[in-house]
């Protein structure tokens, strides 16, 4: 028996509740991954795993040796990459998980540069507005716009990206051009509500200063960033949002910026990954390129 193998395999099975979904993961067959868990339990003399009909769980001496194996396999990772070609050239599956607008917009289109530095990295990207479960869906590294919520992962600021408020034509021309704080009173908003923590989000601005939030009546209240700008498009209110993903509406005028005197807060660009993993050379590569990337100009980050 691989005894490194099976620690791998049966990390996995731990992290994702599943026999079958670690077998799928690993790219190994189930029976594989059956038989290497029913060795490496009899070899430890213990049972690691307690299966049900709905999931797979660790017992008590399975979540005490999960921790252990985590940890080696961390600093095995870590160690054949100082002693090798892999710290030059990492490789292996990257999972990232990221906003829609972040991946389609900024990271994507700029990923051959990546891919032509480090060929022997395969990458996996998710696009999505909704909190993901690091461990249990087995994703390496997230990005994350706005407060880090999750303080058990590591924090990389990438960016503070420049926000702006929006509205589209047909609602001016409905409603008036505001032109102060004052003449908000007459308006409404779309009403952006966190997918991760439930909060809602109103107006922001800088005033002298100081941050003023303004709860205008809503229009209609939304969980992800494609739907909010999509519900400001159809004249359901102002927005407000960063700066990189109005440039498309922007150019084409189907969104104003308006009350562009009156700053809005910035917003923080992070990347998350769980501490087991900071010292993985692929993330820590991957985390490198998006802090050059975003440093570098024109990237829609900033105006």
């Amino acid at each position: 028996m691989d005894r490194f193998n099976a620690m791998r395999v049966f990390t996995r099975i731990v992290e994702l509740r599943g026999f079958s979904k670690a077998a799928d993961s690993l790219q190994l067959p189930r029976a594989s991954v059956t038989i290497l868990i029913k060795q490496l339990e009899a070899h430890l003399g213990v049972q690691l795993l307690q299966r049900t009909t709905r999931q797979v769980s660790p017992t008590l001496d399975g979540a005490a040796y999960y921790q252990r194996c985590v940890q080696l396999l961390t600093d095995l990772e870590e160690t054949e990459a100082v002693f090798s070609t892999q710290r030059q050239n990492p490789r292996g599956t990257l999972s990232v998980d990221m906003p829609s607008g972040i991946g389609r917009l900024i990271v994507i289109p700029a990923l051959p540069s990546f891919t032509a530095r480090y060929p022997q990295i395969e990458l996996e990207i998710g696009l999505n507005d909704r909190p993901v479960d690091l461990i249990r869906e087995g994703v390496d590294c997230v990005l994350r716009g706005g407060l880090a919520l999750d303080e058990s992962l590591v924090a990389r600021p990438l960016a503070m990206m420049d926000q702006l408020t929006l509205a589209s034509p047909e609602y001016l021309a409905r409603k008036g051009v505001p032109t102060s704080l004052e003449d908000l009173v007459n308006h409404q908003m779309v009403e952006y509500v966190s997918s991760a923590s439930g909060k809602r989000f109103g107006l922001e601005f800088e005033v002298g200063g100081e941050l003023q939030t303004v709860n205008l009546p809503k229009g209609l209240a939304v969980n992800s960033s494609d739907g909010y700008f999509a519900a400001c498009e159809a004249g359901f209110g102002l927005i407000q949002a960063p700066h990189y993903h109005a440039m498309r509406q922007l150019a084409e005028g189907t969104l104003l910026e308006v009350l562009p005197q009156l700053a809005v807060p910035k917003m923080a660009l992070t990347a998350l990954y769980p501490p087991h993993r900071q010292l993985s050379q692929r993330v820590r590569v991957f985390v490198d390129w998006l802090v050059e990337r975003c440093a570098q100009s024109g990237t829609g980050l900033q105006r």
